[in-house]
């Protein structure tokens, strides 16, 4: 099976610099190519420079991680793309868990291997771990990590297994799919269109799955660091964007309510921290959430719904229990 390792990249030529070594050494059987969004370092002249073998696709301006892929993969002719993080360390033999699952499972149609820390390597880091869920209030969630809680990797989840969503950070899926599902949706321009297009997959009977023989390192927050108000920005809004699309109809509007008074609870808490720009982030969120609800909702049409994944609260699980283990 032929496979392209892609590595969307804006102004990130100190990140290929470091990561993309690895990736050529240990992907000998794979085309390897940067999709660029319109940089303005030099990060194209690095690349050309250094590895005259990797393919340079050049967007036509800063798209987002969704968009960005979406039109870089319309010059990518393989039957696997692997999208990676420019802030990935990969391992020796990466790819080849993954190939196997693929030969071996037709009915499989995306891959996360387990990721793990690139600052502190004994933990899972927090984009996607050893596999993500969703509760039932649509709040994303990793065997691994809950929250802002990491585990600590001590082989409790070294079985290959199935999940509900892949992180985007290291992201394996047919292209077939892909180009089934129509790609990520342009609208969430960053964060959480890997899960909308997870549940997609999962909704027209796709199988998402975990791969534990498969490690690569993760550094997090290399382009839009965990404390900017633009990251809390877009995970608030495309969380309901998500839910809007992809929730059976008789629970929509509970959920999206429930939601709501949520994202209230949160905002006044990041007052009472003095965080006010993320404050004004989730008021933001709200009102895009809200200018985008009919076109969002108009897309259901295109979707074969069958069920919604959990039936938890981990917000319950989380901060009245005080329980910050994964329990599926």
């Amino acid at each position: 099976m032929k496979i392209a390792v892609v590595i969307l990249n804006w102004n990130g030529v100190s990140l290929l610099e470091q990561f993309l070594p690895s990736i050529l050494r240990f992907s000998a059987d794979a085309t390897v190519y940067v999709a660029d969004n319109a940089s303005t370092d030099d990060s194209i002249a690095f690349v050309t420079d250094n590895f005259p073998m990797v393919h340079i696709v050049k967007n036509d301006g800063n798209l987002g991680f969704a968009k960005g892929y979406n039109e870089a993969l319309e010059h990518v002719e393989a039957e696997i793309y692997a999208l990676v993080n420019s802030d990935i360390e990969v391992t020796e033999n990466w790819l080849l868990p993954i190939m196997q699952t693929f030969e071996k499972e037709p009915q499989t149609a995306i891959i996360q291997p387990k990721i793990l820390d690139f600052k502190n390597k004994q933990y899972f880091e927090y984009a996607g771990a050893a596999g993500g869920f969703i509760d039932k209030y649509g709040y994303p969630y990793c065997r691994g990590r809950i929250f802002d809680s990491l585990e600590k990797d001590k082989g409790q989840y070294d079985n290959d297994c199935e999940i509900f969503w892949a992180s985007g950070a290291c992201f394996f899926i047919r292209s077939s799919i892909y180009r089934e599902l129509k790609g990520f949706d342009d609208d969430f321009f960053a964060h959480q269109e890997e899960i909308d297009l997870c549940w997609r997959a999962f909704n027209k009977g796709h199988k998402i799955k975990y791969n534990h023989k498969s490690v690569v390192y993760h550094v997090g927050g290399a382009t839009l660091q965990k404390g900017n108000p633009r990251k809390t920005f877009l995970n608030f809004r495309n969380s309901l964007l998500m839910l809007t699309k992809n929730l059976p109809k008789k629970k929509l509007y509970f959920v999206l309510v429930c939601r709501m008074i949520l994202d209230g609870i949160a905002g006044i808490q990041f007052l009472f921290k003095g965080s006010f720009f993320h404050f004004i982030a989730i008021l933001k969120a709200h009102a895009s959430f809200y200018r985008l609800f009919s076109n969002t909702y108009k897309k259901r049409e295109l979707i074969q719904l069958k069920k919604y994944y959990s039936t938890k609260s981990i917000v319950m699980k989380y901060y009245i229990n005080n329980d910050k283990l994964f329990v599926k």
